[in-house]
């Protein structure tokens, strides 16, 4: 995907969270996290916006923490959220092709810029799925490109980290299949970080998780359960994915 395709993802996922926010109101609870509120929510993804921000406007090279959220509530916190949203929007947007700053996945685009507008988009568009469980209604369409692509950074980038907690004490193998759009990952199980692989060398694996790749989006990042008929094999992996992939 394009920069520009990002950028128009990032958005409007983040409108429609500030929208769906404001409908299920900034006290309720968000099923998907638990012990978060709709406040925490909206706290939490506005830091990270501004965050993300900072890296591509500043070209900061070194991490940094989260800016502190302020004590806001109600109409103030969304009006808060919305303009860190809509300044990340136009950082991107504006930032010139060769900025340099510092990014933290193993695999990533190929510019500083790609990676932030990539990372906030999903960052974006999984935290709106959370708003939705606040609310209690099912979640907007995720287009299956976008999706896809967030599947690779989860398992790709995310879960190549050596803080991923996704092990096994002997090898195992899943293999991840979008049935839409055709991709596949087939991932290595072990006492060390995951290791993945783009496609399927035909090779027996011992789970398989086949379905299309919005649904795959979703379970993956753990917002909707990893079970059903697209699960064969061994559940006890997919059971162990839903216990230890949470970012």
């Amino acid at each position: 995907m394009e920069i520009t395709e990002y950028v128009k993802t990032l958005a409007r996922e983040g409108e429609l969270l500030a929208d769906v926010a404001e409908r299920a109101g900034t006290d309720a609870f968000v099923p998907s996290c638990p012990g978060w509120h709709v406040t925490d929510l909206l706290r939490h993804t506005g830091s990270v916006h501004r965050w993300a921000a900072a890296y591509v406007a500043e070209g900061r090279l070194e991490p940094t923490g989260f800016p502190e959220a302020p004590e806001l509530v109600d109409g103030e916190l969304l009006a808060w959220f919305r303009e860190g949203h809509a300044d990340l929007v136009r950082t991107l947007t504006q930032a010139p092709d060769d900025v340099q700053c510092w990014t933290f996945l193993p695999t990533a685009p190929p510019s500083p810029v790609a990676f932030w507008a990539r990372r906030q988009a999903h960052e974006t568009a999984v935290h709106r799925m959370d708003a939705e469980t606040a609310l209690g209604v099912v979640f907007s369409p995720v287009p299956p490109e976008f999706a896809e692509d967030g599947v690779d950074e989860l398992l790709t980038g995310f879960h190549a980290r050596p803080r991923s907690r996704v092990r096994t004490p002997e090898p195992r193998t899943m293999r991840i299949r979008a049935a839409d759009t055709g991709a596949v990952w087939t991932v290595h199980l072990s006492p060390a970080p995951p290791r993945t692989v783009p496609g399927d060398l035909g090779d027996a694996v011992d789970c398989e998780v086949t379905g299309e790749a919005a649904w795959l989006y979703a379970a993956l990042w753990n917002r909707q359960p990893l079970a059903g008929p697209g699960v064969t094999g061994d559940l006890s992996l997919a059971a162990l994915w839903m216990e230890t992939a949470e970012i």
